[in-house]
């Protein structure tokens, strides 16, 4: 329930919401509501409820016109069901237009759990290929995806244009990264580059320390996932309960953040530790909320969990609620160590979309890096498949 709030007048739906006509117009007609006078008077007019309610609550009047509006489009069935592709040229455009037609459920007296809510992605079903020759030998192989992403162009540059975006002052009296040109920058890459050559960097199999301190600072984490420094201003972790808040308000972030619920989400039932049985796509996921408020990131140079950037800390008798969020990573069994880079091995060989067998093997043995006998594994698994 929202908290008491000044009352404010209902939106005058004819008049005032044609002054909402937004450019997302063209997206919506993409999906045939612009065709529809109805249906676009009413997307328009809820449009307007989410811009006005971003700034303060909206009177018992005005919000009941605006669930109206949503009540409607519910029946235009075009709108409900329709998904983003990711890292499209149009995708936050998109992503605007599936969130506005779900706003007041989310926000308004209808209001359920967003974890409920928010675990069912916006984004369109993908099949990834990665098929990648390499050759199994006791070379870093961080610093050879880094060498064959050099090799070629285009992730080569845009390798470069993250690490300088991620490593450049704010000011010139500012020690601080501008943390937003680095997300930006991450993200471009994340979405240009092919997974085979972005996966192998975040995902590449350690046997040593030298090489995971290579792969935990892929991503520049002193600009990208840690805050330490703001300004002239030493800061401590966020509480986890404020990172997902922020998220939530954030489109992208809030996307990113549902497909990674959906697509990562654990089963202990599952041989894989997933209920979907799609590592690849939870890879897929897992890498889209880098470049986001929510980046994940390796905890140390010698282990493969990963976790947030922030703590439970303070959370009072929300405590339960921020572990949830710090689960979802620190303890998730579908990303853990040996699922994870096990299938990141096996999908150097295979297309993804035909389905692994994945034997029992222990974390421990893989982390030993002993990569004759992961060899013997993928050269035992192969045989069965």
């Amino acid at each position: 329930m929202l908290s008491p709030e000044p009352k404010r007048s209902a939106p005058k739906t004819k008049e005032r919401a044609k002054e909402a006509i937004s450019w997302r117009e063209g997206v919506v007609k993409d999906r045939g509501c612009a065709q529809d006078a109805s249906c676009m008077g009413q997307y328009r007019l809820l449009e307007y409820c989410a811009a006005e309610e971003a700034v303060s609550p909206l009177g018992s009047d005005a919000r009941l016109e605006c669930l109206e509006a949503q009540h409607a489009l519910q029946y235009y069935r075009p709108l409900q069901v329709c998904k983003c592709q990711r890292g499209s040229r149009r995708e936050e455009h998109c992503l605007k237009v599936y969130w506005t037609v779900r706003h007041m459920i989310l926000n308004g007296v209808f209001l359920v759990s967003a974890y409920e809510e928010y675990d069912i992605s916006p984004y369109e079903e993908l099949k990834i290929n990665l098929v990648r020759n390499i050759e199994m030998s006791q070379m870093n192989q961080c610093l050879k995806a880094a060498q064959d992403c050099g090799l070629y162009e285009k992730c080569g540059s845009l390798r470069s244009e993250y690490v300088v975006a991620c490593t450049k002052r704010a000011g010139q009296s500012d020690s601080s990264c501008n943390r937003q040109k680095c997300h930006k920058a991450l993200r471009r890459f994340l979405e240009r580059v092919p997974e085979e050559y972005s996966f192998a960097l975040l995902f590449c199999p350690c046997s040593d320390t030298l090489c995971g301190e290579r792969r935990r600072k892929t991503i520049v984490p002193s600009c990208s996932y840690e805050e330490t420094v703001r300004g002239e201003e030493r800061v401590g972790k966020p509480n986890c309960l404020s990172l997902h808040t922020y998220c939530t308000k954030d489109e992208l972030c809030r996307s990113r953040f549902a497909d990674f619920q959906q697509n990562c989400q654990p089963s202990s039932q599952s041989p894989s530790g997933c209920v979907r049985e799609s590592r690849a796509m939870c890879l897929k996921a897992y890498a889209g909320l880098i470049g986001t408020i929510m980046t994940p990131n390796y905890v140390s140079n010698s282990s493969t969990e990963v976790s947030q950037w922030c703590t439970c800390e303070g959370s009072g008798n929300e405590w339960q609620a921020c572990q949830r969020i710090l689960t979802l990573f620190s303890s998730n069994i579908c990303l853990q160590g040996h699922h994870l880079l096990v299938f990141m091995v096996m999908a150097l060989y295979w297309n993804v979309s035909n389905e692994i067998f994945l034997s029992p093997w222990r974390q421990t043995d893989l982390w030993r890096g002993e990569v004759a006998s992961v060899h013997l594994c993928l050269c035992q698994s192969q045989t069965r498949h």
